[in-house]
């Protein structure tokens, strides 16, 4: 067995998520969460970041972490078990730039049923599920607000 570990973000902008259409060759397609592999000597929460902005074009602030999903797939050689870590993330603007060369095609905000119902697998729709219940949390509690420059 392969272990692999990744991390992304929920990044939301005045109330909606950030997701992104992944077309690979017209075999895996579906919209997702931005996340990515951990290089080395890369802390998490910079793993998260640099995926995030890879992966988008957006550059976000994490405002909290959310949580570990955990999946199993298949490749040639072996098993990989993936653990991913995700951050609840703010954006400053609706900008996003879907990265061609990881096969994303599409990419932009949704308000947050849109988003719960667009995302392809069951443990980011959880994960979704939980960072927004944060964020709506952290909003009430007047700690969302613009990032500071």
């Amino acid at each position: 067995m392969i272990e692999a570990t990744s991390c992304g973000g929920v990044v939301i902008f005045r109330g909606k998520i950030l997701v992104l259409y992944k077309n690979y060759r017209n075999r895996y397609e579906g919209w997702v969460l931005p996340k990515g592999t951990v290089e080395e000597g890369e802390e998490h929460p910079e793993t998260a970041l640099r995926e995030v902005k890879e992966e988008s074009g957006v550059s976000a602030t994490i405002m909290k972490y959310v949580g570990k999903s955990q999946y199993t797939f298949q490749v040639p050689e072996d098993i990989v078990e993936k653990d991913v870590h995700w951050y609840l993330m703010m954006s400053d603007s609706y900008y996003s730039k879907p990265q061609r060369e990881e096969y994303f095609v599409d990419s932009g905000y949704y308000k947050y049923h849109e988003a719960y119902h667009l995302l392809k697998f069951a443990n980011e729709k959880q994960i979704l599920e939980k960072a927004y219940s944060e964020y709506i949390e952290m909003k009430r509690n007047n700690l969302w607000g613009f990032r500071r420059r």
